[in-house]
């Protein structure tokens, strides 16, 4: 939902729509304004179905330091302090793999970069092991033993990595431990830790909580898969001072196993602590000692008001970043709308936004919303600005209502002209969700136009107008012909630049083009995707429909539109596409992403009508006869070009295609129901005010305050 998303990277929006939910601590009457004190943003979380964006390690920091501590009923129990700058890594003690062991820095490092390259989760730690340091490279945080098991069989077969690891053989490790007593003091936990690994065990200092909720120091040994092998760890720790009174570690109370870390600095002399955390529903907090937000690493070292919290949902690490409810919309605002832009723009966007998340309540189980475009984009302090602090302040606890309850309050960034009616997108009608008249051409201002041109070598495709030259000349069909005004002038698939996407071709200047058609550079207004040939069509539907089209794909078109004129029903060969809802056909039809709406035509580029001798008719592609025509001089011969260049009866030149393949030319950016982002800055400009901007575009609402 975020424009400035939108616009830039095209990132499309998918949310299954859950009308008027509430899951709030009290219930409000029917006619009351929900109100929320904070609220919880998932930022890491695996929820199958619904949400999966998950991270083998969170690393905080913050220039006024933390406190970390472990989250009760009750409230945060704080265990000990980081200092300001200083980092404080995280993740979950479970199942992972020992994949090397060096008393060599160099070498685990080699081992450790590897498994990067592999796409793992891999750790360098260090620990204190038969008399010297020795290095470790460790790899994941997984659920199961068979899942870790299946990555030790995957890192053995690389024979890169066997030639670093050279003897030595992977090892699994799980959550199983021996530990000590409570000790006085970390010194001592770290004093005690030292002395098993003298006897060449792999021991830990451990953080442990108390019934009380305070941390006492204590030492870990082992990391065992299974109670046959931590016995084996017993017995020889059984050889060290203090060995024999080592007891089953107890997984029912909130830990922390600290391990000396490289991973981040890649330095031997350089580390931080990484604190791998288990027991049964722990929550694990990390809050700001003062005023200074808390950056997390991972999350492309964003900085965060509020405090987090760590905790094992699914077997994965969730990571949680709870703030008071206003300050959160605070970043919404700043995300979803350019802080540029008019004040009752980013005061519509505030009420909207705010009506969104309490419509949504627990809608993550145990989040209210995710930091992502699934719920509303969120990027923390960094997208704060005066005007959307003063929007969110001007507007507080406003919320959009309808029939006495807060309204799904959905965005998207360009209806392209016209908002979606509800049920054309998910099937579901909504009352104050339907279609109606959105002026969204602001979007285009200061855009290129762009010109769809023939080269000489027949080659099809987009030019920035500054890139060509007029002429004066027409082809004897009457088509302008322009000229390409600088060297090396990239002749475009779309009408936008695009780096992920091929060029067509190359032109030096003095080339002479055909014209084919002029349109504005695409954008959250109006685009261009395509052509695709109907083997890439045909890979990317049968990857995301119900049932799978049989081969090759020759025909593909709307049968069925909405109240807005987006497509509901889509016939591939004649069948309908098998989609769940109608907005799937964003992804279904995307081939090298999805498409920015589904208000949009299809071009079959080969079909063509063709009137011949005595009003005879052909239509292909489904007549696969040869064509052909008849030259100057009256020769015949069959057309073998790719690319077919028609004249219509109202002398149109259109690009036409010897074999079929498919052009998409739509409107509008994002789902489309509810408020229309740029349609929103229109009205503003206009001089409307949030409240007209918020009736306008959501049906008979009243804009309600606690």
């Amino acid at each position: 939902m975020a424009i400035k998303r939108s616009i830039k990277q095209y990132t499309i929006m998918f949310i299954t729509i859950i009308l008027l939910a509430t899951a709030w601590t009290g219930s409000p009457s029917q006619a009351a304004v929900p109100k929320l004190e904070n609220i919880r943003v998932a930022l890491f979380m695996q929820l199958p179905g619904k949400y999966d964006v998950t991270t083998a390690a969170a690393t905080f920091s913050s220039a006024g330091g933390m406190s970390i501590g472990e989250r009760r009923p009750d409230g945060v129990h704080p265990w000990f302090n980081v200092e300001g700058g200083a980092a404080a890594r995280f993740a979950v003690d479970s199942f992972k793999v020992k994949v090397y062991e060096s008393s060599t820095f160099a070498s685990a490092l080699a081992v450790q970069k590897r498994l990067q390259a592999l796409k793992g989760s891999a750790f360098l730690t260090s620990l204190s092991k038969n008399g010297a340091i020795v290095y470790q490279v460790i790899e994941g945080t997984y659920k199961t033993a068979a899942e870790a098991a299946a990555a030790q069989t995957k890192w053995t077969g690389d024979s890169e990595l066997a030639k670093l690891v050279g003897g030595f053989k992977s090892v699994l490790q799980g959550p199983l431990h021996l530990e000590s007593a409570a000790l006085p003091n970390k010194a001592e936990a770290i004093a005690a830790a030292s002395s098993f690994g003298a006897v060449g065990l792999d021991a830990f200092v451990a953080i442990r909580s108390t019934q009380s909720g305070t941390a006492n120091y204590s030492v870990m040994v082992g990391a065992a898969v299974t109670e046959a092998e931590l016995q084996i760890v017993r017995a020889a720790a059984a050889k060290a001072a203090g060995g024999s009174a080592l007891t089953d570690s107890d997984s029912s109370q909130a830990y922390l196993v600290v391990r000396n870390d490289h991973t981040v600095s890649a330095k031997a002399e350089s580390s931080s602590e990484l604190y791998m955390f288990a027991g049964s529903d722990a929550e694990i907090s990390v809050s700001p000692i003062s005023a200074e937000p808390i950056k997390l690493t991972e999350r492309s070292n964003r900085s965060y008001r509020g405090i987090f919290e760590l905790s094992v949902l699914n077997g994965r690490m969730a990571v949680i970043n709870e703030l008071p409810f206003e300050q959160y919309l605070y970043s919404v605002v700043g995300v979803e709308m350019y802080p540029s832009w008019p004040a009752e723009a980013l005061k519509a966007q505030a009420v909207a936004a705010r009506s969104y998340a309490l419509n949504k309540g627990f809608g993550f189980q145990i989040a209210h919303v995710v930091d992502t475009t699934l719920s509303q984009a969120y990027y923390g302090v960094g997208s704060e600005r005066e005007s959307t602090i003063a929007a969110v302040e001007a507007t507080a606890g406003e919320v959009a209502m309808y029939n006495g309850k807060v309204i799904e309050a959905l965005f998207a960034a360009s209806a392209g002209g016209m908002t979606a009616d509800a049920k054309e997108i998910w099937g579901n009608a909504v009352p104050y969700l339907q279609a109606v008249k959105s002026p969204d051409t602001s979007s285009e201002v200061g855009l290129h136009s762009w010109y769809r041109v023939v080269l000489p070598s027949g080659a099809i495709g987009y030019v920035r107008d500054d890139l060509l030259d007029e002429t004066g000349k027409t082809t004897a069909a009457g088509s302008s012909i322009m000229q390409v005004n600088t060297n090396g002038t990239k002749v475009r698939k779309h009408p936008q630049i695009q780096d992920t996407i091929p060029v067509v071709a190359q032109a030096d200047s003095g080339t002479q083009v055909v014209v084919l058609e002029k349109r504005v550079e695409s954008g959250s207004m109006s685009w261009v995707r395509g052509p695709y040939t109907p083997q890439e069509m045909l890979t990317v539907i049968n990857s995301k429909v119900k049932t799978k089209i049989s081969g090759p794909l020759r025909t593909l078109e709307i049968s069925k539109s909405g109240a807005s004129g987006r497509a509901t029903e889509i016939l591939a060969n004649g069948e309908k596409l098998s989609v769940s809802y109608p907005d799937m056909f964003r992804s279904t039809l995307g081939v090298q992403s999805s498409l920015p709406s589904t208000l949009f035509q299809i071009e079959e580029t080969a079909k063509v009508a063709m009137l011949g001798a005595g009003s005879a008719t052909r239509a292909k592609p489904a007549d696969s006869a040869p064509v052909y025509m008849i030259g100057a001089g009256g020769k015949v011969a069959e057309v073998n070009q790719d690319n077919l260049f028609i004249l219509d009866g109202s002398k149109q030149l259109r690009a036409a295609t010897k074999e079929p393949s498919f052009r998409f030319i739509g409107t509008g950016n994002g789902h489309g129901v509810g408020l229309s982002q740029y349609g929103a800055l229109s009205l503003a400009q206009q001089g409307y005010d949030y409240q007209y901007i918020l009736k306008y575009y959501y049906k008979d609402v009243t804009i309600a305050k606690e």
